[in-house]
């Protein structure tokens, strides 16, 4: 973990494209060959943020399972952690959505762990559906995709901008992702 620590920090410091191997193994204070025990290339560190990612979806909906917890508290929390990395400053936000985005090494396998993402995300929404929390008329899979879009934009939003700070930004959005989405806000039909 300390080379990925190490990478993160220096694709924050100097963008995605500015570093090298030697960088990252400079900084974790471990020869190249320890890098490359651990990563084919440079984009393949970003493979370790999409399996954290993924385990942070996976521990909500195991928390979620095993506990009397609000849906809406389980997806609040878990909007906030998804974003802790990237919001450690614009200039990390912007370098790993693009890295995400130019290099197809990376690319792939984020696309398949972004499906599995939406099928975690999914289950959670059917909980909250069970639990009366979210409208049962929406489409689970829908909402499990509109909860990335609004983790992935709000992100992406705050990074070219840098205000309000990520926290307030990632909260409002919340909020009106929740409003959409909570059996609650719905008018009963007649």
């Amino acid at each position: 973990m300390n080379l990925y620590h190490a990478a993160i920090q220096l694709f924050a410091e100097k963008g995605f494209n500015n570093v090298t191997v030697e960088d990252i193994t400079d900084a974790a204070d471990v020869g190249k060959g320890t890098f490359f025990n651990y990563f084919p290339t440079k984009d393949h560190v970003l493979g370790v943020l999409v399996e954290i990612q993924l385990a942070k979806i996976r521990e909500a909906v195991e928390s979620a399972a095993g506990s009397r917890q609000s849906i809406r508290s389980v997806l609040h929390r878990l909007s906030l952690s998804l974003t802790e990395e990237p919001k450690q400053s614009p200039e990390l936000a912007r370098a790993v959505i693009s890295a995400f985005l130019a290099s197809k090494v990376v690319r792939e396998p984020l696309q398949k762990q972004m499906v599995t993402g939406q099928n975690l995300i999914a289950e959670l929404v059917g909980l909250g559906q069970a639990q009366g929390e979210i409208d049962p008329q929406l489409q689970r899979k829908a909402i499990a995709v509109q909860f990335q879009q609004m983790v992935v934009g709000t992100t992406l939003l705050w990074s070219l901008h840098g205000e309000p700070s990520a926290a307030k930004r990632v909260e409002d959005s919340f909020q009106h992702f929740w409003r959409a989405v909570s059996s609650r806000t719905r008018e009963p039909k007649s």
